[in-house]
């Protein structure tokens, strides 16, 4: 049986799954991050009290704290939802269950609430939204993406993914999305195709593995990059 959301859902992750996700190495975090649909992630504040430099963008930051602690309780109850009914998708390893998924991510999104204001305040936190992102050109060195593109290839088009790489590319150096799976686990019908144009349009494209994998076969990501 297959996962499909109405729609976006407002979730966060923490600085140990972004690692493993992305395959950060300790020269990775010491450089100038853009986190972009960065949600309730944890991956800024925790980055931030280890002395990282990063930006997170998104458009729910426009919203209030309780505004987006309503969203994210939404979330967790379609989230779990679809989760518990369909455990086969999943791979049920360093998550032993689905109370303990929650668990996990209820502790790194409140983290992010409670960094909020300050982080607000800090400029860490900024409103934005891809395809169109309000930063200079090559301002950072990394920019991360992370349960955005591909998986929610029902609602962004393939016009939208090229777009928004495109764009992240312009503000960072490199770029690196994941996952390249679709909410159903299986893999976005997009992925070809863009890193067809991609590399078309002269980028560097290379899909290398990452070292987590929660839904079955979502263990690998794509970096971008032009020189």
């Amino acid at each position: 049986m297959g996962i499909k959301f109405e729609n976006i859902l407002i979730w966060g992750r923490s600085t140990e799954e972004y690692t493993r996700m992305f395959g950060l190495t300790l020269e990775d975090v010491k450089l100038k991050i853009i986190d972009c649909a960065a949600g309730p992630a944890s991956f800024n504040v925790e980055m931030t009290r280890r002395g990282g430099n990063v930006i997170s963008c998104d458009p729910i930051y426009k919203l209030s704290k309780s505004e987006i602690t309503q969203r994210i309780q939404e979330a967790n109850r379609e989230v779990m939802n679809a989760v518990q009914g369909n455990p086969d998708n999943f791979v049920w390893q360093d998550v032993q269950s689905p109370s303990q998924l929650l668990n996990i991510r209820k502790s790194a999104m409140q983290e992010f609430i409670e960094d909020f204001p300050l982080g607000i305040w800090e400029k860490r936190y900024v409103t934005g939204e891809l395809p169109t992102l309000p930063f200079a050109d090559r301002q950072f060195d990394l920019a991360l993406c992370s349960h955005f593109l591909f998986i929610y290839s029902e609602h962004l088009s393939q016009e939208f993914h090229l777009a928004s790489i495109a764009e992240m590319c312009r503000v960072a150096i490199e770029t690196r999305i994941f996952p390249l799976l679709d909410t159903s686990g299986k893999p976005s019908p997009f992925l070809l195709p863009v890193v067809d144009q991609l590399i078309k349009k002269g980028y560097e494209v290379e899909i290398r593995q990452a070292s987590y994998e929660f839904q079955k076969t979502g263990d690998r990501f794509l970096r971008v990059s032009r020189t």
